[in-house]
């Protein structure tokens, strides 16, 4: 009995081998799992990724699923309860630093249920102002804060989006309180912005690079530790250099499977994202979308996990401060 046991269990390990080396199989499709609307700058930036995965996976057929809801919540469980065999993945953004603290009740736990596959790119941010503004620069802007303590009027494109999360750290930072006015996306924000029914907003390149370069909104900073590129936006300073030191915050996009998922197969993936990241195509589209992919430590699995980890620490006492919870 004990010898026919024992053959069983040799049996289903050998086949488990089999299997995860065959990873990913010619007849089966891999989802990505998206938890936010199609057309959105995540869904774009997951897009870009499957084209650039195909060929490093052997040509394998990559769908994307957009389960979106309750801030990216709904799609990361979904990809957490899923069979971790490799063919259901997750690509979200900084939303995995934060739901852990945004949401005191999560159907998931972003250290234990999932395996981290890397990092995929920085999206920078940029603070801008609308264009009745006084202020023609960052320090002018500080000094007008100052002046009108208690009435400035800050947007987001809604309670735990990146912008909202900005605007928290930027009001830390300065150790005053402004309005906060939340928005139904990034769209009606900047529209109100533009139109002077809010002073100020903080959201990333994507949706604001084409304001600037309109001249339609007033750019003061931009919230990476250097200079951006970008020809738009390359004059504008930092807000390190400005006199917010070390101020950063990016929208960041990372892969995940569910836990679990055999190790051989999370080397495969791992190795197919490293290849991807160096895709020149793939290196185009994100720069067109104001992105920068990462070409550091953070693709490594156990690099990208402590980052998140980071982040979750770092925005943890700045939600709980304002009670900024979206549940």
């Amino acid at each position: 009995m004990k010898k026919l046991l024992l053959s069983a269990v040799v049996a289903g390990l050998s086949a488990f081998g089999a299997n995860a080396q065959e990873f990913p199989a010619k007849d089966k499709t891999i989802t990505i799992v998206v938890p936010f609307a199609a057309g959105g700058p995540t869904d774009r930036v997951a897009r870009d990724l499957a084209e650039a995965l195909r060929k490093p996976l052997g040509g394998s057929t990559i769908v994307i699923d957009n389960a979106a809801g309750a801030g990216s919540t709904i799609g990361n469980a979904k990809v957490a309860r899923a069979t971790p065999d490799g063919y259901t993945l997750l690509v979200t953004h900084v939303g995995m630093g934060t739901t852990p603290v945004l949401y005191r009740k999560l159907p998931y736990n972003y250290e234990t249920d999932f395996e981290y596959l890397g990092m995929i790119n920085d999206v920078p941010m940029t603070l801008i102002g609308k264009p009745q503004l006084e202020a023609k620069n960052f320090a002018e802007l500080r000094a007008w804060i100052a002046k009108n303590s208690g009435k400035v009027n800050l947007g987001n494109a809604g309670i735990g989006s990146a912008s909202h999360l900005c605007g928290l750290l930027f009001q830390s930072e300065l150790k005053t309180e402004m309005t906060t006015v939340p928005y139904k996306g990034t769209a009606p924000a900047i529209a109100d912005l533009i139109g002077g029914q809010i002073d100020l907003l903080c959201d990333q390149t994507t949706n604001t690079t084409g304001q600037i370069e309109g001249k339609k909104v007033i750019p003061y900073a931009v919230t990476t530790l250097k200079r951006l590129n970008t020809p738009a936006l390359k004059d504008i300073p930092t807000l390190d250099e400005s006199g917010l030191k070390n101020f950063q915050v990016t929208i960041w996009h990372g892969m995940y499977a569910p836990k679990g998922t055999p190790a051989p197969v999370l080397k495969k993936l791992n190795d197919a994202l490293k290849a991807a990241l160096k895709d020149p195509e793939f290196v185009k589209k994100q720069e067109g979308l104001g992105a920068v992919v990462v070409t550091d430590k953070r693709v490594e699995p156990a690099e990208h996990k402590k980052f998140v980890q980071a982040e979750v620490a770092r925005f943890g006492p700045v939600i709980k401060a304002a009670g900024a919870y979206a549940d």
